[in-house]
Formats: structure tokens, C-alpha cells, sequence
């Protein structure tokens, strides 16, 4: 988005930096950041309440566990498949327009999923959900991005929307226990009722923007754009597979294989391309790399340990879906701390620094919960939900900090898409790994509770690693 046209053209070419762009009113940019974070506070709940409604799911249209496993998955496989092609498509195509096109995606393919009566098209209806996500979200990134002008006025429009991401995920837990007690098609109604009022306010709000530049001449990368979307869905899909009782490990290697075999080939596609879809040049800059690796690690850690948190409390504790969003509730501290400490934190001590601290709390944190008994009290878990929460604070914002600063205007939905790619990625991985411990740990004969705590090392061990990660720019104040 850009919306230095609301200003007089004397004080656009008074501007020293084509980056540093005016925003126009506050009332304005406010009104915009709040349309943004509204869509992404959507993301995090859609996802959560399914996770909670998934059983009754199951008893009402008759699906086996594998079918209903891939309700998840097709969401995670169009979502994390299309993430990178929507990031570069708002960039060349407009991101007010991509994101509203996508958004009224997403309200007719939700709604469809709430009317299914079998479960081929609940799962039909999330995954073309997941890839309405993977091009709104990373427009709706960058229109931030290239709304607000880098420094402080950025770091904190990113972290309350870091923050709004991190609320949706933790309401979403709750609301969706509620939901699904009166029925789990509430579940998908629900969000088609948000989406609406968020089209309905963005339209007029989202200002509309130059048509993006193009070399004379220059044409759509359709090679790269389809090698890309081929290796993020075969890999993807094979780190899903991964995690699946029953998958054959020559299948599942074959696939992984395929992806990585097309990835190679994009990267020699882009080399050639006189308009690349992934400039090589951009991952040549540290600080993105660092971030990009980071939220692979930190998501598997997070992902993986609520995963395997959520069935402890369930199918060990037997407590109900709502008790269990309560329990984790406390994680959505974050929601309070991103857009209140989490600034100050960064002001003073850089991204790296702060991500470092997430990612070594994030590890203390899930550390805590590795001798988990059959009868912990809630007491004895609060800890680790606390820290959590403010490990996810202080990490995760300041991620999508450092994944976009630097970064051209003309490559900020890139920069969102290969962001929220590695965070898709990572989730995916960090469930397939945790699970294949767990039934590993569970083959040899060991009890439930083993094959949990066996799993929960996974989390700690992600989290050590991106704290490492980290700490290769945590001696620089500005990373």
C-alpha cells in the first residue's frame, strides 16, 4: 500500500528516502492497521477452533481418523504450498487487490466448510481456505510494511499485529470450545460473519495504490512461479506424511525427494529469469536469513509442544475442549505484552537480542513441562503457559521485524510470503516430528505418559537450536 497520493506532492518529493513513506492521518493508518490485524486475528482463531471441534467433527459425518487428519492438513498444504507465490503475486499485482480478492475467497470457502455433509468437501473447503490465507496474509503484511516507514511508528504497527495473531490463536481455543457445544458448524460460521465485517471496513479503508512497477517488456516468472509452488506443496506434504501412522517411508522419502528436486530447479530458473520470481540476491541478506530459520525452529517448538500439551490434557486427563482452551489461555499473555514491553524491549536492545531472549524463555519454558505427571495440578503447569506466552512475545514480533527491515518496498510481499512460509513450514515439521517420536516411543512399549515426555524434548531441542540461531546476531544492537 502506498499512501503518500493523500499528501501534497511537495511533501512526497521532500522525502530524502524512497522507503521513508508518509502514512497519511493517524485516524486513518489506525483504522487500516486495525482492518490488518483483524484479518490475521481471523487466521489464528479459524485455525484453533477447529482444532478444538475436530472430534465432534468426526462423529457427526462418520470420518476415520486418517480422513479427518487431512481436514488439517489440506488447510496446512494450500496454506504453506501457495504462501511464497502469494507473497510475490501482491507485489506484482496490487496488495489492496490481492487481499481483498482473497478475503471474499476465504468467506465463501469457510462458509462452505460450516454446510458440509461429507468430508471430502470439508476437506475441499480448507484447502482452498489455507490458500486464501497464503495470499491475503502476506498482503496484509505488506501493506504494513509499506504503510508505515521503517523504525519505531513499523516496530510497533508489527507488534501489535504480532500481538492481534497471538490473541486470535489463544481466544480461538475458548471460543471454539463454546462454539463447538453448540455445534462445531459454528465453528466455520463464525469466522464468515468476521471476515464479512473485515471486507465490509476494508474496502472503503484501504486506500488504493499505484499500479506496481514492470519492466518493459518484463513478464509474469510463470517457470519459477510454478517450480516454487511445486517444491513448498511436495515438501510440505512430506513433512505432513511424516507424522501419519500408516505412511509408507519409501512414498514419504520419494516425496520429499520430488520437492527438493524442484526447489533445485527453481533455483536455477530464477538465476536465468530476466524477471525472477525470488530475486537471488534477497536471500543473500543475513538478517532475513536468520529470521526465516528462526520461526522454522520457533514455530515447530510452539506448534509441537501445544500438540502434544493439548492431548496430554485430553486424552490422559480427560479434560473437555474447554477446559483446555482455558488452560492454555494463558499463553495469549502475549497479546497484552507484544504491543506494550515488547517495543521497548527491542528500542533498547535490537531484534536480535530480544529474539534471542524468546527463543532461551521458550526453552525454559517447555524444559519445565518435561517431567509432566499424571497428576500435575494446573499450578504445576502455569509456569510453563506464562512463559510461553511471553517467549511468543518477544520472539515472534521481532522476527517479522527483522524478516522485513532492509527489504525494498517492491519486495515486502515477498519478504511477508517467505516469512509466513517458514512459519507454516515449521509448524508443519514440529507436529510431524513430535508425533513420529511419540508413536515411536509408544511402538517399543512404552506408557502414554512416556511417549509424551519423550515428545515434549522435541520442543526444547528446537528451541535451543533457534536459540543459537539467534545469538549469531545478538552482537550487533541492530539485526
Amino acid at each position: 500500500m502506498s499512501v503518500s497520493s493523500a499528501l501534497p506532492e511537495n511533501s512526497r518529493e521532500a522525502a530524502p528516502v524512497p522507503e521513508e513513506r508518509p502514512t497519511g492521518p493517524g485516524g486513518r493508518s489506525a483504522a487500516v492497521l486495525a482492518v490488518l490485524c483483524g484479518a490475521i486475528f481471523l487466521e489464528g482463531i479459524d485455525v484453533a477452533m477447529l482444532n478444538v471441534a475436530l472430534p465432534s467433527i468426526r462423529a457427526d459425518l462418520g470420518m476415520s481418523t486418517g480422513a479427518l487428519s487431512w481436514v488439517l492438513s489440506a488447510y496446512v498444504l494450500g496454506y504453506g504450498g501457495f504462501m511464497l507465490l502469494g507473497g510475490r503475486t501482491a507485489d506484482l499485482l496490487g496488495r489492496r487487490r490481492m487481499f481483498l480478492l482473497w478475503l471474499t475467497v476465504f468467506v465463501l470457502f469457510s462458509g462452505l466448510g460450516g454446510l458440509a455433509t461429507e468430508g471430502w468437501v470439508l476437506i475441499l473447503a480448507r484447502f482452498v481456505t489455507g490458500l486464501s490465507a497464503a495470499f491475503m496474509t502476506p498482503a496484509g503484511l505488506s501493506i504494513i510494511t509499506t504503510a508505515f516507514p521503517e523504525g519505531p511508528r513499523r516496530n510497533r504497527a508489527l507488534l501489535v499485529y504480532a500481538g492481534t495473531a497471538a490473541a486470535g490463536f489463544s481466544l480461538g481455543l475458548v471460543v471454539g470450545g463454546l462454539l463447538t457445544a453448540v455445534s462445531w458448524r459454528w465453528v466455520f460460521f463464525a469466522p464468515v460473519l468476521l471476515a464479512g465485517a473485515l471486507l465490509v471496513a476494508a474496502v472503503p479503508l484501504i486506500p488504493r495504490e499505484a499500479a506496481p512497477d514492470r519492466a518493459p517488456g518484463g513478464r509474469f516468472d510463470l517457470a519459477g512461479a510454478a517450480t516454487a509452488t511445486g517444491a513448498m506443496l511436495l515438501l510440505v506434504y512430506g513433512v505432513v506424511r511424516i507424522g501419519e501412522p500408516g505412511a509408507g517411508a519409501v512414498t514419504t522419502a520419494a516425496v520429499l525427494a520430488g520437492g527438493l528436486a524442484l526447489l533445485a530447479g527453481f533455483s536455477v530458473v530464477e538465476r536465468r529469469s530476466s524477471a525472477p520470481l525470488v530475486r537471488p540476491g534477497i536471500l543473500r541478506s543475513g538478517p532475513l536469513l536468520r529470521a526465516n530459520l528462526g520461526a522454522v525452529l520457533f514455530a515447530g517448538s510452539f506448534f509441537g509442544f501445544q500438540f502434544v500439551a493439548t492431548l496430554y490434557l485430553q486424552d490422559l486427563r480427560g479434560w473437555s475442549p474447554l477446559q483446555t482452551g482455558l488452560a492454555l489461555l494463558a499463553i495469549g499473555v502475549d497479546s497484552v505484552l507484544a504491543p506494550t514491553l515488547t517495543p521497548k524491549l527491542v528500542e533498547r536492545f535490537g531484534n536480535a537480542r530480544v529474539i534471542l531472549g524468546g527463543f532461551l524463555l521458550a526453552a525454559l519454558s517447555y524444559g519445565l513441562f518435561l517431567p509432566v505427571g499424571a497428576d500435575w495440578t494446573y499450578p504445576m503447569m502455569f509456569p510453563t503457559m506464562l512463559l510461553t506466552g511471553l517467549a511468543f512475545a518477544l520472539a515472534y514480533g521481532p522476527l517479522t521485524i527483522a524478516a522485513t527491515e532492509g527489504i525494498a518496498q517492491e519486495e515486502q510481499g515477498l519478504a511477508g510470503g517467505l516469512l509466513n512460509t517458514s512459519f507454516q513450514f515449521g509448524a508443519a515439521l514440529g507436529l510431524s516430528v513430535v508425533t513420529t517420536v511419540n508413536l515411536a516411543v509408544l511402538g517399543s512399549g512404552a506408557t502414554v505418559l512416556e511417549g509424551f515426555r519423550a515428545a515434549l524434548v522435541v520442543p526444547v531441542v528446537s528451541a535451543v537450536l533457534g536459540a543459537a540461531v539467534a545469538a549469531t546476531g545478538a552482537g550487533r544492537r541492530r539485526a
